[in-house]
């Protein structure tokens, strides 16, 4: 044989450009192993991970009782369709139930499939209450619900929506900074309005105090359900189970997905029970959604979350979101605010932020930009301070070298 120099670097690389739909831009390393919050890639090299798979892998990498449970489960059953009974759904939706206030669980595969079933349940509800012209959506500037054509809708950032319309119709976007505009865009024919309580995507923004008042407040006047996309603000991430609770938001319908499975897809649409009540058989399915070993893996992940990782979440967020402001201080001049929640964080630049992801990954941290300015942290549920110091350290180097506009 002729000998190569190619290395599994390059060869995984060359078979992505040469087979896989180049829908991302990727950073140039494959990753091939990791251990609680660090990620090693095809050279050995270590890296801090302070983005969890887009907010995913909330118990880190290669947790033991995930690994176990997976494993076990693997070598029990892993799907048999919802045809048929099996022990795991129930027990993952009467948690759920439990720790959200709404009765009922569908379980699916994704953080986009749940929004998209929160849209057809909302459309459902006022259709068997005989108000057919209630199909219209209320979302946000900067929102962003998912790629899927119902979740594309509502999402406001023309980059993602242009080259797939036209859309679901019925759909307008308020602004955040001002939430008397509700009052105009809610009415009568409104299905349900739409928050993300801390927008992720759309640059770490949280809904204001003022913003979710008026909110409440449109709904009372016109009756409109309340969907809380918490896709990313969910599942314990900012130190309660659902940051909608926080701000004193009330939803007949909630998404959940990403770290509800801690790198296993799984999503879930809560439902009220009086939008429950308006479901019937044959509304809505999934082949996927509520296998037993995403199943599993959600109860692993809740147990641990219920063990105590959700009072350490509220106390390691903290040290992070301090720390981050020290830094805020000292770099007044490149730095404009810091925003979020618990473990979903971010730094909002004073340009653009691409430069910072790259010399970051340079020293060894994981971390990404969004809303063009942003620095967005979500880490592992499972880091520690040293960690936090560690991340802080690189971010207080990579932004004092940075000069704006080179």
């Amino acid at each position: 044989m002729t000998p190569t120099t190619s290395t599994p670097s390059t060869d995984t690389r060359a078979l992505d450009a040469q087979h896989v739909l180049q829908t991302y831009k990727r950073l140039p390393i494959v990753f091939e192993r990791g251990s609680g919050v660090r990620l090693y890639d095809d050279q050995g090299r270590e890296y801090l991970d302070f983005l969890s798979g887009i907010g995913v892998a909330s118990l880190g990498h290669a947790h033991p009782d995930l690994a176990h449970a997976i494993a076990d489960q693997a070598a029990t059953l892993l799907h048999t369709s919802n045809l048929y009974y099996h022990p795991l759904q129930s027990r993952l939706a009467a948690r759920l139930t439990a720790l959200t206030g709404l009765e009922r669980a569908f379980i699916c595969n994704s953080g986009t499939e749940a929004n998209e079933a929160c849209l057809k349940f909302a459309r459902r509800y006022w259709h068997t209450k005989g108000e057919t012209t209630r199909t219209k959506f209320v979302a946000f500037t900067h929102a962003f619900h998912g790629r899927t054509m119902g979740s594309l809708s509502l999402t406001w950032d023309e980059h993602y929506r242009a080259p797939f319309g036209p859309l679901v119709p019925g759909v307008t976007f308020a602004p955040t900074d001002d939430p008397s505009a509700l009052d105009a865009l809610v009415d009568h024919e409104t299905a349900a309005i739409v928050v993300e309580p801390i927008q992720g995507e759309g640059g770490v923004r949280p809904v204001s105090p003022a913003l979710a008042e008026a909110i409440r407040a449109a709904c009372r006047r016109t009756g409109a359900l309340l969907v809380a996309d918490e896709v990313q603000s969910g599942s314990g991430r900012t130190g309660t189970f659902l940051h909608s609770r926080a701000l004193g938001l009330e939803p007949d319908l909630v998404a959940l997905g990403k770290a509800l499975g801690a790198g296993v897809p799984v999503g879930a649409a809560m439902v009220s029970g009086r939008v429950a009540g308006t479901i019937a058989a044959g509304d809505h399915g999934t082949t996927y959604g509520g296998n037993l070993l995403a199943c599993r893996a959600a109860l692993v992940f809740l147990d641990a979350l219920e063990g105590g990782l959700q009072s350490h979440v509220t106390a390691i967020g903290a040290c992070l979101r301090g720390r981050l402001e020290a830094l805020a201080a000292t770099q007044a001049d490149k730095v404009a605010e810091v925003r979020g929640a618990g473990l979903i964080l971010g730094l909002d630049m004073k340009a653009d932020a691409t430069p910072l992801v790259g010399a970051a990954l340079e020293q060894g941290l994981l971390i990404n930009r969004t809303s063009t300015t942003v620095i967005r942290l979500l880490p592992p549920f499972v880091i520690t301070e040293a960690d936090v110091d560690r991340a802080v350290a690189v971010l207080e180097r990579v932004v004092k070298d940075w000069r704006i506009g080179s």
